[in-house]
């Protein structure tokens, strides 16, 4: 079975048919404007932090030390999504405690210069351990989810694969 990533994580908390795609490796169009803005907001602030880190299956846009402890940022080029980005960080953050690694996060939104700490709270632990479950069940049908057509669709980089 596919092991479950920040990425989809944060699919999940969007679209539930995005994760089962992604699992599948099916790849959304990268022509799509919205993503490559995302790679554009990414690659071209917070240029003097070191960026861009792989650990294990994890990739982290930020990590440094502060106050005794590390620090996990992730870029986004908007709040839109807030609720996805915060349970994506939250994943990070619970990866890092398992290795025993004592970690905070934040949330970077250049362009509305927003910063939205993350803390790995209980309730949020559990709301996480509950969305792994349901992702590793999405991942192991034969069939995507049902379509359901929602307030992210007009901008998806899936949008093809969904109403084709």
């Amino acid at each position: 079975m596919k092991e479950v990533t920040g990425t989809l994580v944060s699919s999940y908390f969007v679209c539930k048919r995005e994760v089962w795609f992604m699992a599948h490796e099916l790849i959304p169009d990268q022509d799509n404007a919205f993503l490559e803005v995302g790679r554009a907001i990414e690659e071209n602030f917070y240029s003097r932090e070191s960026k861009g880190f792989d650990v294990g299956n994890l990739k982290i846009d930020l990590v440094r030390e502060e106050n005794e402890a590390t620090l996990i940022g992730e870029i986004k080029k908007s709040s839109r999504y807030e609720k996805s980005e915060v349970m994506q960080l939250a994943f990070y953050l619970l990866k890092f405690k398992e290795e025993g690694v004592i970690s905070k996060g934040e949330i970077l939104i250049p362009k509305e210069r927003k910063k939205i700490p993350v803390s790995l709270t209980e309730e949020l632990e559990n709301e996480l351990n509950e969305a792994i479950e349901d992702i590793e069940r999405i991942i192991i049908q034969d069939r995507p989810p049902q379509m359901e057509k929602i307030k992210f669709c007009t901008n998806c980089a899936y949008r093809e694969f969904c109403f084709s």
